[in-house]
Order: structure tokens, then C-alpha cells, then sequence
């Protein structure tokens, strides 16, 4: 018999993460209450606790990765441009 997997939302998983991370309650508990198998309640919590840095990063960081990522491809557009260019005035001869 096939088993049916479940989907669960980003706002459901960060509200168990949450929950585990507060110890209030043990995995076991919180499972429960949930509705959820502990080890994914275990999963959800160490990532949540693995890319809670990434919250607290400067916006002024990422935005500078955005701009330096943009420039790159406005040169690599560049390059393509000039070697379409070149490549159909040779054809054309």
C-alpha cells in the first residue's frame, strides 16, 4: 500500500520549529500536538536554528551581492552582444 505524503506550509513548519526550539515541551510532545512524525519535528528545528543567521544579515549585504550579480551579467550580455555581432558580419560576407 503506498503511504500518502503531506505538504506542509512554511508558516506550519517555522510555528513547529518554534515550538522545539522553545524546550517547553519535548519532541515527543510536541509531535503529538502537531500531528507530525519527531524526527521532522527534530529537522525542522536544526534548520531553523542552522539559517536563523541569515534573518540578522545586513539588507545592505545582500543588496550589494544583488548590484555585483546584475553588473556581471550586464557584462556577460555585453560580451555575447559583441560576439553576435561579429559572428553575423562574417556571415554576411
Amino acid at each position: 500500500m503506498k503511504k500518502k505524503y503531506r505538504n506542509h506550509s512554511a508558516a506550519f513548519k517555522a510555528k513547529v520549529a518554534l515550538a522545539a526550539a522553545k524546550e517547553e515541551k519535548t519532541t515527543a510532545e510536541i509531535a503529538q500536538e502537531y500531528g507530525v512524525h519527531g524526527s521532522q519535528v527534530a529537522a525542522w528545528k536544526k534548520q531553523l536554528l542552522d539559517n536563523a543567521i541569515e534573518v540578522f544579515e545586513a539588507a545592505g549585504d545582500k543588496k550589494r551581492d544583488k548590484e555585483a550579480e546584475i553588473k556581471d551579467l550586464h557584462a556577460k550580455i555585453g560580451e555575447l552582444v559583441v560576439e553576435r555581432d561579429f559572428l553575423s558580419r562574417g556571415l554576411k560576407d
